[in-house]
C-alpha cells in the first residue's frame, strides 16, 4: 500500500517535472519570440520616428519658407501702400502741372500768333519802307536843270542829312575814286568796323555804288552824287580866292 503510493508520487512528481520543463521551454520559446517582436517593434517604431522627423523638418522647412514668403508679402503690401500714397499725394501736383502745362501751351500759342503778326508787320514795314526808300533816292537824284540858280538849293537838300564824317568819305571816293572801307578809314580816322558800317550806311541811302565781285567790297560815288560834290569843292576854292 505505501509502495503504490510512493510510485503514485513519484509518478506526479515525474509528471509535474516533465510539465515544469515543457513550461519553462514554452515559456523560453515565447520570451525568444517576445524579443523578436520586440526588435521588430522597436525597429519600427525608429524608422516611424525617423520618418516622423524627417516630415516634421519638412514641415519646420515649409513653414520658414511659408513665414518668408509672407514677410516678403507683407513688405511689398507696405511699399505698394506707401507707393499708393505717394501717387495720391502726387495726383494733386500732376494735374497742377498738367494745368499749367495747358497754360504755358495757350500762352506760346497766343506768343507765336504775336510773333507771326510782328514777322508780318515787320515784312510789311519793311516794304514800305523800301518804297520810301525808292521815293528818295528819286527825290535825292533828280536830274539837275541846268538853271544854276536851283543847283544850290538841291545840292543843300542832298547833303544835308550826312555827318561831316560821311561828307568827308564821300568827298575822298569822288577825288580819288573806288576805295574799300580799310582804305577809306585812314582818311576819315575811324576804327575798321566803324567804317564798314558807316560806307554801308551810306550805300543803302543811294549815295554810294558797291563792286561785290570781291571783298573787301569797292565802294565808289554814284555820278549824280559826284557832281554835286564837285560842284561844292569848286564853290569852296572860289570862296577861297
Amino acid at each position: 500500500m505505501i509502495d503504490g503510493l510512493f510510485i503514485l508520487v513519484g509518478v506526479l512528481l515525474a509528471v509535474t517535472v516533465g510539465v515544469a520543463i515543457e513550461y519553462y521551454r514554452l515559456l523560453r520559446r515565447a520570451q525568444a519570440e517576445y524579443e523578436k517582436a520586440k526588435e521588430i517593434v522597436e525597429d519600427v517604431v525608429l524608422s516611424f520616428n525617423r520618418q516622423l522627423k524627417g516630415e516634421a523638418e519638412k514641415l519646420e522647412l515649409v513653414a520658414y519658407k511659408t513665414e518668408a514668403v509672407s514677410s516678403k508679402i507683407d513688405g511689398v503690401l507696405r511699399r505698394s501702400e506707401d507707393a499708393g500714397k505717394k501717387v495720391e499725394a502726387m495726383e494733386p501736383k500732376v494735374a497742377s502741372v498738367v494745368d499749367e502745362q495747358t497754360k504755358t501751351l495757350a500762352r506760346l500759342d497766343e506768343l507765336d500768333k504775336k510773333v507771326c503778326d510782328l514777322v508780318t508787320s515787320q515784312a510789311n514795314l519793311a516794304t514800305k519802307i523800301a518804297g520810301v526808300e525808292e521815293q528818295v533816292k528819286h527825290v535825292l537824284f533828280i536830274p539837275e536843270p541846268n538853271v544854276e540858280a536851283v543847283i544850290p538849293i538841291k545840292r543843300d537838300k542832298a547833303l544835308a542829312p550826312l555827318t561831316p564824317t560821311e561828307l568827308a568819305a564821300l568827298e575822298f571816293l569822288a577825288s580819288e575814286g573806288p576805295k574799300t572801307a580799310p582804305e577809306i578809314k585812314w582818311r576819315i580816322r575811324l576804327s575798321r568796323e566803324h567804317t564798314a558800317r558807316l560806307m554801308k550806311r551810306l550805300y543803302e541811302s543811294g549815295y554810294l555804288e558797291r563792286d561785290t565781285g570781291k571783298i573787301p567790297f569797292k565802294y565808289s560815288v554814284k555820278k549824280e552824287m559826284e557832281k554835286l560834290l564837285k560842284k561844292t569843292e569848286d564853290e569852296a576854292a572860289e570862296g577861297l580866292q
